[in-house]
């Protein structure tokens, strides 16, 4: 009997580790974007572009984590974009998505990407604490604090003014975090959210909680993800520029106690040859980019945006039908080794990748680019 409880201590000592396995020995860790929804992170038109069909989901889940893929990261969408491609207009639900995909893994982590002021705070915190545990500690929240109108509209709701969505914010993860950590019921009453008699149970898994992520990058994003989230998530419109980012951002933590990574989005288009590559992204980002889709995006972000400047966006245009906008790796295998190495280097922690069609290329990135990242020293091998 006491050998058998020896055995399950030690069972949950290595849960635990799982729970952190964002915070393992690769020095660059790696994740899959957006592919819960049709497209992914391509406005493009051409019949290739991801299907984001269950059974594809479930079949690339499988294959990242026998690679050794970190984490999958999604989108949380309600509607498509106009277009004729209809960019984005299929999606899961994330919270549920993550569910299903955590029971068909093993190491990956799954994140859920949820609309703080979309969702009851008491209802979320039993939803991902459910996740949490199907996973065995692999779930992470991802909180967006809402700006597309589009969506809101939906639900018969209008984007609060941009400061107080990062308040709201705060006081829907304060909210869940009680939930998750006290024992006793309480009250909370706050500008947003007045609730009484507050319990929730079971905790989230083995006595820890889920890894937090916000890509607040306005003044008022930032400080809201600084001081609440595990992983500042930044775009990034050069390395350059982003090193500089991150070293603000840390520095800013570390000044209120807290230690938090910084991640970014990219697309990958991976060939033999950088001629090859050129030529792929000139076919489906140029010649066949959903450009109506682009340019709602384009607007619709330079109107809500406090951290970019419109013209920013508009001179990204290319970027945005070829990934959403996310750091362009295009080339070679060498290439995009190089150039991932560059961001470890300068100081992020992780970097999310889309594909065009994450099943057929991802194999090729797989054998390539994971190897040579081994030999740079920014992966460990897979054991």
């Amino acid at each position: 009997m006491e050998s058998k409880k020896q055995l399950l201590v030690a069972m949950d000592a290595a849960d635990q580790r799982v729970r952190n396995a964002m915070y393992n020995s690769n020095a660059l860790k790696l994740g899959l974007f957006a592919a819960n929804c049709s497209s992914g992170n391509a406005a493009t038109k051409v019949p290739e572009r991801w299907d984001a069909s269950w059974e594809h989901n479930v079949a690339l889940a499988r294959l990242a984590d026998a690679a050794g893929i970190d984490f999958f990261l999604p989108i949380a969408r309600w509607k498509g974009y106009p277009g004729e491609s209809n960019f984005q207009g299929a999606s899961f639900e994330t919270i549920t998505w993550a569910c299903g995909l955590l029971a068909v893994t093993e190491r990956l982590t799954v994140f859920g990407t949820v609309h703080a002021p979309l969702v009851n705070p008491v209802f979320a915190a039993k939803q991902m604490v459910t996740a949490d545990h199907i996973g065995r500690g692999r779930f992470g929240l991802n909180i967006v604090c809402g700006w597309n109108e589009d969506e809101f509209a939906m639900f018969g709701e209008a984007p609060l003014a941009h400061d107080d969505r990062y308040e709201l914010g705060a006081e829907w993860i304060s909210v869940i975090l009680q939930l998750w950590e006290r024992d006793e019921a309480f009250d909370f009453d706050g500008k947003h959210f007045h609730l009484r008699g507050l319990r929730g149970d079971p905790k989230p898994y083995n006595g820890t909680r889920p890894l937090i992520m916000n890509a607040g990058s306005s003044p008022a994003g930032q400080d809201f993800a600084l001081h609440h989230a595990d992983f500042l998530f930044r775009g990034l419109r050069s390395i350059e520029q982003g090193a500089q980012d991150v070293t603000t951002a840390r520095s800013t933590a570390v000044a209120i106690g807290r230690d938090v990574g910084c991640f970014s989005a990219a697309h990958v288009l991976c060939r033999p040859t950088m001629r090859e590559a050129e030529e792929y992204l000139h076919y489906y980002a140029e010649e066949n980019g959903d450009w109506t889709a682009v340019d709602h995006i384009v607007e619709m972000g330079g109107r809500n945006s406090a951290s970019l400047d419109p013209e920013v966006y508009r001179r990204l245009r290319i970027r945005f039908a070829a990934g959403h906008g996310g750091y362009p790796l295009v080339g070679t295998p060498d290439h995009i080794a190089e150039e991932m190495a560059r961001i470890s280097h300068a100081g992020f922690t992780g970097l999310a990748l889309s594909f065009v069609d994450y099943l057929s290329e991802f194999p090729y990135f797989r054998d390539e680019v994971l190897p040579r990242l081994e030999r740079l020293g920014i992966r460990e091998p897979l054991h």
